[in-house]
């Protein structure tokens, strides 16, 4: 009888002050979280409820499965205290993993909160981004390292990997040399400011908007839906255009050719009456004047500016569609004509008869 109450002791004691101290711990979080609601770092903290469990529960049943003297578990008890270990330390892992999380969510979200410099934010979110990944990478390193040295074969063989460790590494430092150069090159975008999520980018011809980066890749996002991946390298060693240097505020430009008669006043009134009626428009400024000259066109250029490259994009086809078609409708003269005369039969020369 005592065989069998006494692993049901450990086991359901272990559960239960599991279950009362993420308990009380997550009700401390939730009245702590409810005093303070400018910080978002307790509420975030939440979110390692389970695995503060597992850490729990794990450690308890790590330090007193031993006391259970029923022979299957002392059986097996090397094996139940490898396989506990080895679950603890990835319970660890992952805890440390969801604490910096949160604590790097929370320290972001204030930084929004209080600048309201769009770029400033972009450039903070990308850096916290990575530096969450590189945190997140060194954890799991530092976890699987600990795993394998809980086996006595790869603590018997720690002595040699030392030994050879100068030249392992100079080995996968050649063979890893573009993956090596990606981390960097990740790692420098992040921190020198070159381009950051959000930011609309012209990439091979290519625009778009940075949509994710890594330490090793940059997804962009098309205007189609599309998304490029590319290699954080590429940024660092070929040009790119980045529109939102400095800021997301664009200035786009609208050409016509039209006849010489056209009517450029009342196209300026009516081109400010057309952005007065479009959302995208930012009221900044906007102008119209007359560009180049042909024999038979003239070249008039609209200048129009909006809060960012999708919103330039749509008052530029808003003022092309709308200012064309008040001039078919209003002033069909102004637009460009071709002039064409009567075609006529040119002349036959004379030649002179050189029959015999």
């Amino acid at each position: 009888m005592e065989n069998v109450l006494r692993p049901l002791i450990v086991i359901g004691g272990s559960v239960v002050l599991t279950l009362v101290v993420g308990w009380l711990a997550d009700r401390l979080l939730r009245r702590v979280d409810a005093r303070h609601h400018e910080t978002p770092l307790w509420g975030l903290l939440r979110r390692c409820r389970i695995p503060l469990r597992l850490v729990l529960l794990t450690a308890i049943l790590r330090g007193s499965y031993g006391a259970i003297k029923w022979g299957p578990v002392q059986e097996h008890k090397a094996g139940l205290g490898q396989i506990l270990t080895l679950v603890l330390i990835g319970a660890s892992a992952w805890l440390v993993v969801r604490i910096a999380t949160a604590v790097v969510e929370s320290s972001f979200s204030r930084y929004a909160t209080s600048t309201r410099d769009p770029a400033r934010v972009r450039r903070v979110r990308t850096q916290v981004t990575l530096i969450q990944r590189v945190v997140s990478a060194i954890v799991a390193v530092v976890a699987v390292a600990s795993m394998l040295l809980t086996f006595p074969a790869m603590r018997a063989a720690g002595t040699s990997l030392l030994a050879s460790a100068g030249i392992l590494g100079i080995v996968a430092g050649v063979a890893a040399q573009s993956t090596l150069g990606n981390l960097f090159a990740g790692l420098q975008i992040a921190f020198g400011d070159m381009v950051r999520i959000g930011d609309t980018v012209v990439v091979d011809g290519e625009w778009g908007v940075v949509e994710e980066i890594t330490l090793t890749f940059l997804a962009v996002r098309t205007w189609d839906e599309r998304r490029l991946t590319m290699p954080v390298s590429y940024f660092t060693s070929k040009p790119f255009q980045n529109w939102s240097r400095g800021g997301a505020q664009m200035t786009g430009t609208v050409f016509f050719h039209l006849d010489h008669s056209a009517p450029l006043p009342l196209m300026r009134e009516r081109l400010a009456l057309i952005l007065k009626e479009c959302p995208a428009w930012d009221g900044r400024d906007f102008s119209l004047a007359v560009t180049d000259t042909t024999p038979s066109t003239i070249q008039v250029r609209a200048v129009v500016t909006a809060k960012d490259a999708d919103d330039i994009w749509t008052v530029r086809v808003t003022v092309r569609e709308q200012l064309v078609a008040w001039l078919y409708a209003e002033h069909p003269y102004a637009l460009p004509r071709i002039t064409t005369g009567e075609a006529r039969p040119a002349a036959r020369p004379a030649v002179e008869d050189e029959r015999p």
